[in-house]
């Protein structure tokens, strides 16, 4: 069905990265969404009027929620596609992130809130009516969930949505609590057990699992994650494809919603180099970077010397020490200041955030390595963090 609908409505479908396609496929799978959950709610509640069965009418009003999460995601991917304006420059994309968030507290409360009517359910059991209108209904709910969550988890891939994803979750679970209302409806009929207020507990518990989860998808984008490896790996690529450039360092990636990246990268290139034709260079490979990664790139030069014995020589030096040190640190920005008396060895070291040494105590014991080399190495190191 959504393929459909998308083939009627959305244009240039296959443009996911376009801002007004990605608007547009959440737009139509919110609609869908409400649509189809409001159904189930109308066929769920009317199953569990008949049956008496809490665990059905609990199913029947996390429907309900589910629509209002739909809501949710439809609001968001509509603010989240508005232009900048002079308060947000960098767009509105993070509200999509927010909706996400949203479902997923709404997923949480309904899994408390069943827990609560279950666990009643058990201190006070009541008989459940059967009927083949009932199971009729809760197998084509689950089937319908089935559905919804193949749609939202696939567009949500496709879109790089957690939205997308967390409703995808969402109705993962629903099939899960309505297959458990299933059994527990059927075993009450067939052998008298009434397990009805002990399932809900178990629906309930992975209501609130899932929310949980969903919760953490989407509260990772807000805070400020790490990039994935394969982007940081594709930056790389492309930069170093240049034989201009030496290397990199200080890759900051600024995500401020999907299809919304500024990166800011330093550049090492060679000190005698000329400059306007290195500046070409480096404007060629921020525009390679926007068109290939649709991201905004700054890069800023560093000059360094190349060819030189002396320098090479110390470099490699510092490079055992701090190899000797811990293996995960590395360098860059080297350069050397000779003098009559010492030579100055200037350095950034970059270390990962779990790194146990402080930054004094690491700068002290790479200068305590290096001088036991020459007492005449003097250090100056600023020590960076590793941002990817």
């Amino acid at each position: 069905m959504i393929t459909l609908l998308s083939k009627l409505f959305i244009k240039n479908r296959e443009e996911v990265k376009d801002q007004k396609v990605r608007q547009a496929y959440g737009v139509l799978c919110g609609a869908v969404g409400i649509f189809l959950n409001l159904c189930l709610f109308a066929g769920k509640f009317i199953a569990g009027f008949i049956s008496n069965s809490i665990a059905i009418t609990a199913d029947a009003f996390n429907n309900l929620s589910d629509a209002g999460s739909s809501i949710i995601t439809l609001i968001g991917f509509k603010m989240a596609g508005q232009k900048p304006d002079p308060d947000h420059p960098f767009g509105h994309g993070r509200i999509e992130y927010i909706s996400g968030l949203l479902v997923s507290v709404i997923i949480l409360l309904m899994g408390l809130e069943l827990l609560k009517s279950s666990v009643t359910k058990i201190i006070h059991p009541e008989e459940l009516t059967f009927s083949p209108v009932i199971l009729v209904i809760l197998i084509v709910s689950i089937l319908v969930k089935c559905y919804m969550f193949f749609y939202n988890k696939t567009l949500g891939k496709k879109l790089n949505s957690s939205a997308m994803m967390a409703t995808g979750t969402d109705s993962l679970s629903d099939t899960l609590a309505t297959t458990v209302v299933l059994i527990s409806t059927l075993v009450a009929h067939f052998s008298g057990l009434a397990i009805d207020g002990w399932c809900g507990v178990a629906v309930g518990l992975f209501i609130c699992y899932a929310g949980i989860n969903a919760a953490k998808d989407t509260i990772s984008p807000l805070l400020g994650q790490a990039p994935e490896p394969e982007f940081v790996n594709q930056v790389n690529s492309i930069v170093m494809a240049h034989e201009e450039v030496i290397g990199i360092h200080d890759l900051i990636v600024h995500n401020y919603g999907p299809g919304r990246v500024l990166i800011s990268l330093h550049a090492e290139v060679p000190a005698d180099g000329d400059i306007l034709s290195l500046h070409d260079v480096i404007d060629t490979i921020e525009h390679e970077l926007r068109d290939t990664l649709n991201c905004h790139a700054v890069i800023h030069m560093d000059p360094v010397q190349v060819g030189d014995p002396e320098t090479d020589r110390l470099k490699g030096i510092v490079k055992e020490c701090i190899a000797e040190i811990d293996p995960s640190l590395t360098i860059h920005d080297f350069r050397i200041v000779t003098g009559p008396t010492h030579t100055n060895l200037i350095f950034d070291v970059v270390t990962p955030y779990n790194f146990p040494m402080s930054d004094n105590e690491l700068t002290a014991e790479i200068t305590r390595r290096i001088q036991k080399e020459n007492p005449s190495y003097y250090t100056v190191i600023e020590v960076d963090k590793k941002f990817v």
